[in-house]
């Protein structure tokens, strides 16, 4: 037998044994039915389609980032389960020292920078198994399906991986803007991570930022267990902790009565007090440096010295972003006692019906940012103290909100609203793994509440603030049955 006798069986055996690779060119169900099944390939297993049909070389490399990616996901989902404080401070870096603290933000660079080099290879892999698939050899309604389809899948699974490198890098951008990169740790005082809770406003019309909303969560350290205890705005004649202010009002403050610095001696009043008719650098040199304010320092040196705890760390929230914030979480949901009117009069004793340009009905209501605001704003028709339990009722709504499913869902725009109302001297390596840990902890238990008003028996006018730190004591630590008087 010749050599070229020999040729056609040889090819008909590379055809029979191997189609995928070396396919009959001449039968559209062959070729047609290959087709599918490299478009298949290349959507489920990417990197699989060059093995089979085409350079071995780019195959494997494409099949063995995909192994990779789909191994890292899986840990990714193990470490979600069993251990999500400990996946966060991994991304986040928060397990790096202080002083190694510009290394934090590699992680969540380099999976960035991975996903994103995982769709730019997607995509060569697609427009190379596309040519594999040889087109003008399928049929002619495969041939245009196949070409949509392939493009379809590499949109829909590309787009997923674009995502998420947005989300690292969101991620990234937002913890290191949030909170301080080498503020030092504080460990809890008495069992209890305590941070001050501020809400201001500081919208068009307004003279100066003043706390409308003063109030202070404890953590407790080992269970999570949450407790916001608010202080009334214009709670008079209280005692500081030690430091600047307290050398300035050891008798506790009396305040002014000069509308430049603050009227009287109400705590709301303080930041306008030390930065506008005091040199408040001077009072609190490292304030700045550390990431707050001096009228923030003095406020809790102010809120130490009301409740007898340490407090070495802030929270403000900007109301005038505060409905960005409520609107990226899809809403809150509350259940409104009395109907209130949106607006303030302009000038005392005005008819609401005058001045109101909308109203805040009774009755359970899902609201959306702008209705939520003015819940917790809304004062002229109630008084400071009923404003003070709306705002705290609003902040346990927005912690029930704020479960990982529903800030995933609404990821970019909660980290965009955060970034801009949000200001703290937390430190990233307080945030994770401990708050993070503690507050997974504190999503299967009540918050517990504490007002310093009348209805919680103080004295709006002349506070006895022994009595107020008892309260707070008793609060955090309530005694157990053995250490219970006995009758």
């Amino acid at each position: 037998m010749t050599l070229a006798a020999a040729r056609p069986r040889s090819r008909a055996h590379v055809v029979e044994q191997r189609p995928m690779r070396h396919p009959d060119a001449t039968s559209l169900p062959v070729m047609t039915r290959r087709g599918w099944w490299l478009v298949a390939l290349n959507f489920l297993l990417p990197g699989s389609a060059q093995v089979l049909a085409g350079n071995r070389r780019l195959g494997r490399f494409g099949l063995g980032a995909t192994l990779a990616m789909w191994t890292i996901l899986v840990l990714t989902g193990l470490g979600a389960l069993l251990m999500p404080s400990g996946l966060f401070a991994l991304a986040t870096g928060s397990f790096i020292p202080d002083f190694l603290s510009w290394f934090r933000p590699l992680p969540l660079t380099l999976v960035q920078i991975a996903l994103v080099g995982y769709v730019v290879l997607w995509v060569v892999l697609t427009i190379d198994t596309l040519r594999l698939v040889r087109l003008v050899k399928v049929g002619p309604l495969s041939r245009v399906a196949m070409a949509i389809l392939s493009v379809a899948l590499l949109v829909l699974s590309g787009s997923g991986a674009a995502w998420a490198a947005q989300a690292a890098g969101t991620t990234r951008d937002a913890f290191s803007e949030l909170f301080a990169e080498s503020a030092p740790v504080v460990p809890p005082s008495d069992g209890y991570y305590n941070i001050l809770l501020l809400g201001a406003d500081s919208g068009e019309g307004r003279d100066s930022m003043r706390f409308d909303s003063i109030s202070v969560v404890s953590i407790n350290a080992d269970t999570g267990a949450t407790t916001i205890t608010g202080i009334p705005r214009d709670m008079p004649h209280f005692p500081f902790a030690p430091g600047p202010m307290q050398d300035k009002y050891p008798d506790g403050h009396t305040g002014h009565a000069n509308a430049t610095c603050g009227w009287g001696s109400g705590i709301n009043q303080l930041r306008t007090e030390v930065e506008v008719c005091q040199d408040g650098n001077t009072l609190y040199p490292n304030a700045v440096s550390q990431g707050s304010e001096p009228g923030i320092e003095a406020t809790k040196d102010a809120a130490e010295g009301i409740m007898g705890i340490q407090i070495p760390y802030y929270v403000l929230i900007d109301m005038k972003g505060f409905a960005d914030l409520v609107d990226a979480l899809g809403g809150v949901d509350i259940d409104v006692k009395e109907r209130l009117p949106k607006g303030g009069p302009a000038y005392d004793g005005q008819p609401v019906d005058d001045w109101a340009f909308g109203w805040v009905e009774p009755g359970q209501q899902h609201m959306n940012g702008d209705t939520a605001q003015w819940y917790a704003r809304s004062r002229y028709t109630t008084s400071d103290f009923d404003r003070m339990r709306r705002q705290r009722e609003l902040q346990e709504a927005i912690l029930a909100q704020t479960t990982p499913q529903n800030v995933l869902t609404h990821f970019q725009d909660v980290a965009a609203a955060g970034t801009n109302i949000v200001q703290t001297d937390l430190p990233q390596g307080l945030i994770a793994p401990t708050l993070v840990n503690l507050a997974l902890k504190a999503k299967d238990q009540p918050v517990g509440t504490l007002e310093l008003t009348p209805a919680g028996g103080v004295d709006e006018f002349d506070p006895d603030y022994a009595q107020v730190q008892k309260m707070v004591h008793d609060k955090l630590h309530p005694p157990t049955e053995t250490e219970a008087p006995s009758s």
